[in-house]
């Protein structure tokens, strides 16, 4: 959504100083989306809407007088008060003091300015500055037109693409190839018959002219076949090729809120890949003591539970990634949730497998840790004991209670690292 500004500026008023407004207009705006959004089910968090911010956020600064402090004032038409008379302060407050105490009696106001987005609008201000990160460019095996680019000269195209200067250069080869006469020479002919002595030298001097007059209409200034069109062709932008596991414990120890925690997470991740990203695989995987590679419906709707065994999701994902997706060629991401309770003889393959592993062959592991509201401050498990003790960088771990907690856990994992400073 682009937030456009049709006032003229005014006298003492620049550019940068409109450009300023617009941008702190544009992250209000997105300050409001995000508010809004967390209120929303996840399946509705894309469907846009009506989005409602303060007026005091959209008005251009500009000074004023206020009503405090000492004035003096001569107000015509006035037959109350003569000069010198104090007259005393509102109670409320006067003009220019925004909303006094008492700015609900007797007094205006502004109700709040709502703004309609589409869902499209919506999503890209919600997912401005989030990005995978460390992504990089590997094998770039798959490409998108991503625009058209200069590819020499062609003799046909649209009037559009003329190639002027290149056109002038062919027409002006061809004239002195086939020796046109020029302008300034039937000109000084007719300065030589002006001036000729006699009949003879005259009649001569007039086939001369003719001659030269024929062979310049024969010989046009611009011919056809000296129209040059700038060529156009299309040009591949590389894709980076990326996967993002999604590892989700669904055992026995995670309750309905906890699940309900980690779906809403990874559809969330899903929407923000789907939309910034069109060259980005992702594998489903849902674990108990056993895991296994799910479809999309499967991973958010199944409800198969069990025992707990992380390092079984870790294997399941190595073998994929083994099998379809070679960190040479892949940028490979992933992302796991869990309540973070675990077989106590299973951290110890766990930690393995992550710091051996996955980690040298992952840009980025975020791990979100999900519990009951009411254990909210409490220890942490020890799954997250277990991966925070590997050296010398730990996963990216968070720990979300409510539902609440979920979009600003999510904008903290994937925030763009260097993101463009805003100016309020």
């Amino acid at each position: 959504m682009d937030v456009i500004d049709r006032r003229l500026n005014p006298s003492g008023k620049s550019l940068p100083n409109r450009q300023r407004f617009l941008r702190r207009a544009r992250k209000i705006i997105r300050e409001a989306v995000r508010e809004a959004s967390a209120g929303r089910s996840i399946r509705d968090a894309a469907d846009g809407g009506i989005i409602v911010i303060p007026t005091g956020g959209i008005d251009e600064p500009r000074f004023r007088i206020g009503s405090k402090g000492s004035h003096e004032r001569v107000l015509p038409g006035n037959r109350e008060f003569i000069e010198g008379d104090r007259l005393p302060r509102p109670p409320g407050g006067g003009e220019g003091d925004g909303a006094g105490s008492n700015a609900g009696t007797g007094g205006g106001g502004e109700d709040d300015f709502q703004i309609a987005l589409s869902a499209s609008e919506f999503l890209d201000f919600f997912l401005e500055d989030l990005e995978l990160p460390d992504l990089e460019r590997r094998k770039l095996s798959k490409t998108e037109n991503a625009g058209m680019r200069r590819a020499g000269f062609t003799t046909t195209g649209s009037p559009m693409n003329l190639a002027v200067t290149r056109t002038m250069r062919n027409a002006l080869s061809r004239r002195i190839a086939l020796h046109r006469p020029k302008t300034t020479e039937i000109a000084d002919a007719v300065t030589a018959l002006d001036d000729a002595p006699d009949d003879s030298a005259r009649s001569r001097i007039e086939a001369e002219i003719a001659a030269l007059k024929q062979r310049a209409r024969a010989i046009p200034y611009i011919d056809p076949i000296d129209l040059r069109f700038r060529r156009l062709e299309p040009v591949p932008k590389p894709i980076a090729q990326a996967v993002v596991f999604c590892l989700m414990d669904v055992s026995g120890s995670m309750s309905q809120h906890m699940k309900d925690i980690a779906k809403r997470f990874f559809m969330l991740l899903y929407v923000f890949l789907q939309k910034r990203y069109k060259q980005v695989d992702v594998v489903f995987i849902r674990h108990t003591d056993e895991a296994k590679e799910v479809d999309e419906e499967t991973f958010f709707q199944s409800r198969e539970t069990g025992g707990t065994r992380v390092s079984t999701a870790l294997n399941e994902m190595l073998r994929i990634a083994e099998d379809r997706y070679p960190a040479g060629d892949w940028n490979i991401y992933v992302a796991q949730a869990s309540d973070g309770d675990n077989e106590p003889g299973d951290n110890a393959l766990a930690a393995s497998l992550m710091q051996e592993r996955i980690m040298p062959m992952s840009q980025y592991i975020a791990y979100l840790e999900v519990d009951e509201p009411h254990h909210h401050g409490m220890a942490r498990s020890s799954l997250w004991r277990t991966y925070e003790s590997i050296a010398p960088d730990p996963p990216a771990m968070r720990r979300v209670t409510s539902r609440q907690e979920i979009y600003p856990v999510f904008r903290d994992l994937f925030r763009r690292q260097r993101a463009e400073n805003e100016i309020a």
